[in-house]
């Protein structure tokens, strides 16, 4: 493997509203406080890192735009936001209870909880700048996925859709299950991962019907049968934020988990946060992002392969769908 890859670009560079794409990047580590981290990144991109609370820092005004470095978990934090304290007697008693009782769980958390550095959408050809970032962990002594067992820690990326077409949405769909298994084989996917399934594949009776050559329903058929399927987050690409930005009530109604945000975007949570190993990059795994929307453009050969793993799936000795698919590939 390489020890910088070149970085790739998407076949469509516009987005729905007829911008440069922008990708958000989700990073998750371990062994470095929020403080420390939200004071690299302000040191690496500008702006100021504000405390909301001990495990939860916003950086604002960077040179990229708003960042955020936080415990991953809402228990550990003041849902009322970053105001302090203002009640007096018995329930200023109660509040700062809580909060110190949040700081102790927070302190406790992030033993096994991990941390994560949000940072701010950015345009897909300045992905680079935040290699940095990644190295700046790495010489902070960050922890990632495989340097503990109970390190399910993933690093997710949140690319633009290019357009509101069902079609076209539903090919990179198409194109991300039938690489599943090339992108699980390449990347090598942590077992902590995948015994919690954090970021579990699409049930076989969901990928066979979305892989049917004649399967291009409209947006709501779309959405229904995704949902019908799938009532979870923790899926590889989960689907759930683009859908629910595209028709919210529709979502809500059958997925009421506060947790999903609404946003025009593939949630793409399949790779690992390997920090500290020297030749993982933010930008290697964006590649590889890439070549499922590559895929995603050539619909006589989603349906070409499409049919051959449903048929390699249903065989009584398939074969290695993943070394199928390096073939396919290299066409």
């Amino acid at each position: 493997m390489p020890t910088r890859s070149r970085l790739r670009l998407p076949p469509r560079r516009e987005n729905f509203e007829g911008n440069l794409r922008r990708v958000g990047v989700e990073i998750e580590f371990a062994a470095v406080s929020a403080a420390r981290a939200a004071e690299r990144v302000a040191t690496l991109y500008g702006g100021n890192a504000e405390r909301e609370d001990p495990h939860r820092y916003h950086i604002k005004s960077t040179r990229l735009g708003d960042f955020l470095v936080e415990l991953d978990t809402q228990y550990a934090h003041r849902t009322g936001g970053p105001q302090a304290t203002s009640a007096a007697g018995f329930q200023g008693f109660v509040e700062s209870f809580s909060e110190a009782m949040r700081e102790i769980y927070g302190d406790l958390g992030s033993l096994i909880i991990p941390y994560e550095v949000v940072c701010p959408p950015i345009s897909v050809e300045q992905l680079d700048d935040l290699e940095g970032l990644i190295v700046a962990l790495r010489e902070e002594g960050a922890t990632g996925t495989n340097d503990n067992l109970l390190h399910a820690f993933g690093c997710q990326l949140n690319p633009d859709i290019a357009t509101r077409d069902p079609q076209w949405i539903l090919a990179v769909l198409k194109a991300e299950i039938l690489l599943s298994d090339w992108l699980r084989s390449v990347i090598s996917i942590d077992l902590a991962r995948q015994i919690l399934a954090f970021a579990d594949p699409f049930p076989q009776a969901y990928r066979h019907m979305v892989l049917a050559q004649d399967y291009w329903p409209d947006t709501d058929k779309l959405i229904d049968d995704y949902l019908t399927h799938n009532p979870t987050r923790n899926r590889e690409l989960d689907m759930l934020p683009l859908f629910m930005w595209l028709d919210e009530d529709r979502v809500r109604q059958r997925i009421p988990d506060k947790l999903v945000k609404s946003r025009p975007t593939f949630h793409y949570r399949l790779p690992d946060a390997r920090i500290r190993e020297a030749t993982w990059s933010l930008t290697l795994e964006w590649n590889r992002w890439c070549v499922v929307e590559r895929l995603a453009e050539d619909r006589e050969m989603l349906a070409q392969m499409g049919k051959a793993y449903t048929e390699n799936d249903l065989a009584i000795l398939s074969e290695d769908w993943a070394l199928r698919c390096t073939e396919w590939l290299m066409l």
